[in-house]
This record gives C-alpha cells, structure tokens and sequence, in this order.
C-alpha cells in the first residue's frame, strides 16, 4: 500500500472514528499534555498498522479498536515508568484538565473510577459502553467470551459498589 493510500484510509478513520480514539484516549490518559501524546502515537500506529487491515477479517471499528487500546496499553506502561522518575504535580492537576468539555459530575465520576481500573478491565469497560458485543471485546482483545462476561460483571458490581458508598456518604 503506498503512502498516499494510507494516508487517504487514515483520513477516513480519523473523520469515522474520532470519538472512540477520544475516548481511548481520555480513558488512558489524564491531561491534556498526555492525551495529545497518545493520540498522536495511536494515529501513528494507526498508519503503520493500515495495510495490514483486511475488511474480511475483522470489523474496521474492531480493527481501530484493536490499535487503539493496544497502543494506550502499551503507552501507559511507559507512561508509568515515567512518572515514578519525575515528581506528580497533583496540586496543580485541575488546571490542566480539558475545560472545552462538557461538566457533568457523573461522567466525570465514571472516567475517574475507570482510570483506577487496570489496563484490561479498562479496555473491557470502554468497548462495552460503546455497545460491542462479548464477542467482539473477545477477539479485539484476544480472551475468551466466557473471561469477558465474567470481568465485566465484576466491572459493573464494582462500579455499582463504589456509587452506592458515595450515595451513602452524601
């Protein structure tokens, strides 16, 4: 596939499928200065991995998918070796969060508590509110349908879990 084909399929993807990459991205990362590096490495993989994209075997958002979270995987093992090297600046951690999103305490909520997730339940948890079924989590992440069921059932008691405690302290 020459260059100006992959950067014609790249286009397309990133026109489609912007608000997934988004939300890799946000599920990932945590400010604006990492967000923007891991989109810029999953868009580079993206490309690299174009022509080994084949529409008969796999869907194009699975595909997207696929790259994404593997390469948000990957980025955040080395993210996290960064950080224990440099000092956190958490005092200063809400001034750096996007304020051209919309405010909504529950969302807010539901992005922070999936960030406490390791990196697999946090795959899961994204691919299931975007509504893909066990079996396409399954083959994008490559477990079994049955481990899918069973960890987002945990996910989702967890998460129940966690809401109704803060409920209660409210």
């Amino acid at each position: 596939m020459n260059s100006t084909l992959k950067d014609r399929l790249l286009h397309d993807w990133l026109t489609k499928h912007q608000g997934l990459l988004l939300k890799i991205v946000r599920t990932f990362s945590f400010t604006p200065h990492d967000r923007e590096d891991l989109f810029q490495e999953i868009v580079f993989q993206l490309w690299r991995s174009a022509e080994r994209y084949n529409s008969e075997t796999a869907a194009e958002t699975t595909w997207i998918y696929r790259v994404g979270l593997n390469t948000a995987i990957s980025w955040s093992r080395k993210e996290k070796t960064r950080q224990k090297q440099r000092n956190e600046l958490s005092h200063i951690a809400p001034l750096l969060n996007s304020s051209s999103e919309p405010s909504d305490p529950r969302l807010e909520w539901l992005y922070e508590q999936i960030g406490l997730l390791n990196n697999i339940d946090r795959s899961l948890t994204l691919m299931m509110l975007d509504g893909f079924s066990y079996q396409e989590i399954a083959d994008t992440l490559g477990v079994s349908v049955n481990n899918v069921g069973v960890k987002l059932n945990r996910i989702k008691k967890h998460l129940s879990q966690r809401a109704s405690e803060i409920e209660n302290e409210v």
